[in-house]
């Protein structure tokens, strides 16, 4: 199947205007969309080319400076990095500290607190990622009481059910800004002010969110705020980040903690922690320095087009794939306002699989073999999504994404199910 270059002229709409020019002409400088068509930023953001060039300045530090380097630099770039993350995420400097992933910063922040009645309980959706939800479970054993609410249809959670198990029992309220496996945008305001409102905390994990929907951690005024690196923000693994609102960090010791923590870290103290007053006092061991480094030049380019711009041109073209999807037949398990999706669309084509047989294409269950399937023969042709069980494919459109590249997964789609559904129906191999 031929591709068309990321910049030609969209069919049958306007051409893109200034503002989607700029930031589709940021396609070239990375590497993998020269030969893929990659939809996957939900999962794994493609790689900007100056990862290159900050990887070699890493290597370069290493092999020229050696012990020297922890002093040159190293050493800060846990608060430097985050500084970067606070520009894009409207956070004071110094409030974000680089971490390892979201279940050390989940963890990190559970230890501050103790889990004795009567303010034991921890709610969150049956839809965070579970991830999230080990780290939790496992606080049950301090004595957390666990209020996991469930979602009505598997995909969405309205907003009211999780407000109404938000009560003056309610220590910490762990969610998901976006839920991973239909992109539902939770109303993480409404929320805050609920758990404010009854004296609880909440603890967002933005992973889904940051770099692709615009909000602002100081109007927010949530409690804790985390993430990662590796989809929307382009910063690949092992560079999660951990945001204490600053009003709250003397008040909090945690228990998972390392001598980066420590006042003095290099007075090399026993016995107890002396903690440090400012957002140090949240990191654990030595840091991962090589992830800091391949994770600036991806944070670089979101601040510098802005999260605004990258959200409407989302927008836009989550829309396009929804409508399309559903002319061709597919079914969309994303929300349908675009005010409540993040950045994916999710399709399931169980529907145009069934499509001239007998069977009702109304409300039939997804077919999770026949989703994998497809995502794995859209691999053969350089087409790159995923598939979740219960959800269906994933399909993200980012940035440097073209509408033509959109069709052309589309089409793909379309064109592998309906050969396998044919060779199925002739009884050759199902899928």
């Amino acid at each position: 199947m031929s591709r068309t270059p990321p910049n030609a002229p969209v069919r049958g709409l306007p051409d893109a205007d200034a503002e989607e020019a700029a930031l589709l002409a940021r396609h070239t400088e990375f590497p993998i969309l020269a030969k893929a068509t990659y939809l996957i930023s939900h999962s794994l953001g493609a790689m900007h080319r100056g990862v290159f060039d900050s990887m070699q300045q890493y290597a370069t530090m290493w092999a020229t400076r050696g012990i020297r380097s922890w002093a040159e630099g190293w050493w800060a770039l846990p608060g430097a990095t985050g500084d970067l993350l606070c520009d894009i995420l409207d956070a004071p400097h110094g409030s974000i500290v680089m971490q390892q992933n979201v279940s050390i910063c989940q963890s990190i922040v559970a230890s501050c607190f103790d889990y004795r009645p009567p303010r034991n309980k921890i709610v969150y959706t049956s839809l965070n990622f579970p991830t999230v939800m080990y780290v939790w479970e496992a606080k049950a054993r301090d004595g957390a009481v666990i209020r996991e609410v469930a979602s009505p249809d598997g995909m969405t959670m309205p907003t009211e059910l999780l407000l109404d198990a938000i009560d003056e029992q309610t220590l910490l309220v762990p969610i998901s800004h976006v839920l991973y496996k239909s992109s539902y945008l939770q109303d993480a305001q409404r929320i805050v002010e609920k758990a404010h409102a009854v004296g609880a905390r909440v603890v967002l994990d933005c992973y889904q969110s940051a770099g692709t929907v615009p909000f602002s951690l100081r109007e927010l005024g949530v409690d804790f705020a985390c993430g990662g690196s590796v989809k929307w923000l382009c910063g690949g693994p092992g560079a999660g980040w951990l945001y204490v609102r600053p009003d709250l960090r003397p008040l909090l010791e945690p228990r998972v903690t390392g001598w980066m923590a420590h006042r003095a870290p290099f007075d090399f103290v026993p016995g107890p922690i002396d903690y440090a007053e400012g957002s140090y006092r949240f990191l654990t061991g030595s840091p991962a320095v090589p992830a800091m480094f391949a994770a600036r030049p991806g944070y670089e380019v979101i601040r510098d087009l802005g999260v605004a711009a990258i959200r409407r041109k989302s927008q836009r073209q989550t829309e396009l794939l929804r409508h399309e999807g559903l002319t061709r037949g597919l079914r969309v398990t994303s929300p349908v306002d675009p005010g409540r999706r993040g950045g994916t669309i999710t399709l399931d084509p169980t529907p145009l699989a069934a499509a001239g047989t007998t069977r009702s294409t109304r409300d039939l269950p997804l077919d999770d073999r026949l989703g994998a399937a497809v995502v794995k023969a859209l691999a053969a042709r350089e087409i790159l999504v995923d598939f979740r069980p219960g959800a269906g494919i994933r399909v993200s459109p980012h940035f440097y994404n073209s509408d033509e590249e959109l069709r052309l997964c589309l089409d793909a789609i379309v064109e592998i199910v309906r050969t396998r559904a044919f060779a199925q129906h002739q009884g050759g191999a199902a899928y």
